[in-house]
């Protein structure tokens, strides 16, 4: 796992290609200089799929999320929130399947294995902004249907952005507001729905958004929109000390830091930022406690239209529909008509083709 620097020291150290980390104090605003990367131009990269919504013409998407039958791969489902309306459920080809008109909902996640009266089901959460809590469904695999489970309040303001994380057999809610705030909740299936506990709470100077858990490493990524991506230890009891990941540059790395992601692929770990400032993606391998930028890329060109001002992002790893090595959804806040939202579909063989990763 990533390890915690202990000593203070806020030096952001750079190789050739490589950022080796060290321990920043939140909201430290340096930027990292030296990189042989920088200046690298986004390679081109075009969608593949995009969702579509004909019952509404004005759809406030913002953050996706991605699932497939890991037995079946062909069995896949495409999740996102529309921020003034609710929850959309669609096909891999972009067709609504469900719709929950639940409320302004923001960033979502899920993660597969949640018993309830001992059935596991995958676990689907999302913020809910105007009530200020985080609303969760069921999805039972075996159908592919979604079902609305339960709310769950959090007295923390507006949650904006969220993820999820899995730590052993315990599955944790990661709201974070505009403050800054980002809080652990464990989760339990209850007598009459979702029982939350707060187990910790994590900050950073100013409003973060996206955030991704790496569950293998055991890592909480968290973006501060204005200066940069951060790392936690996911342990609860590990202390709350945030280390500096990337700066925002400008260059590679444009505010606002919107979605974070992790893609695995052939043993190898990558973090892949939603730079919203010039609607790019950033890949960094992740090796240890290095980040290695491999460059970014933007999704543009083919018979699909280009994302602009991206927002969330989320990564499946390994098959799914019919993309064998993987597939990346993201935010796109122009569908070509200057009214609907909608989310596109990228195959990461393209972006390991335009990046020329391994």
């Amino acid at each position: 796992m990533v390890g915690r620097d202990r000593t203070g020291a806020r030096a952001l150290v750079m190789t050739a290609g490589a950022l080796v980390l060290a321990a920043c104090a939140p909201g430290e605003t340096a930027i990292p200089q030296g990189s042989a990367a920088r200046g690298d131009p986004a390679k081109p990269v075009a969608a593949v799929a995009e969702t579509v919504v004909t019952t509404d013409p004005a759809v406030d998407a913002d953050d996706p999320v991605l699932w497939a039958d890991r037995g079946d791969p062909s069995r896949a489902l495409w999740i996102g929130t529309d921020k003034s309306d609710g929850l959309y459920v669609h096909s891999l080809d972009g067709t609504v399947r469900q719709f929950f008109p639940d409320g302004p909902l923001n960033n979502v996640d899920l993660r597969e294995g949640f018993v309830v009266d001992g059935k596991p089901y995958v676990l689907i959460a999302a913020a809910e902004r105007a009530r200020f809590g985080i609303v969760t469904y069921l999805l039972d695999p075996a159908t592919m249907e979604v079902k609305p489970y339960g709310f769950i309040p959090t007295d923390m303001g507006e949650p904006y952005g969220f993820c999820m994380g899995r730590r052993g057999d315990a599955i944790y809610l990661m709201p974070n507001n505009k403050d800054g705030e980002a809080r652990q909740y464990r989760v339990v299936a209850g007598p009459q729905g979702p029982v939350a506990t707060l187990e910790r709470t994590l900050k950073v100077a100013s409003q973060t958004e996206g955030c991704v858990v790496d569950d293998v490493a055991q890592v909480f990524y968290l973006g501060e929109e204005d200066t940069g991506i951060w790392r936690f230890d996911f342990d609860p009891a590990a202390p709350a000390t945030p280390t500096r990941v990337y700066a925002v540059d400008r260059t590679v790395l444009t505010d606002d830091v919107e979605g974070l992601t992790i893609m695995r692929d052939g043993g190898r770990t990558y973090l892949i930022a939603s730079s919203q400032g010039d609607s790019t993606y950033p890949v960094w391998q992740v090796e240890g406690s290095v980040y290695v930028y491999k460059g970014r890329f933007a999704v543009e060109g083919g018979a699909i239209d280009n994302v602009t001002v991206t927002d969330g992002i989320d990564a499946w790893s390994g098959p799914i529909g019919p993309y064998p090595e993987g597939a990346i959804a993201m935010h796109d806040t122009d569908d070509g008509d200057g009214r609907q939202q909608n989310y596109k579909l990228v195959d990461w063989r393209d972006v390991k083709r335009a990046l020329a990763l391994p």
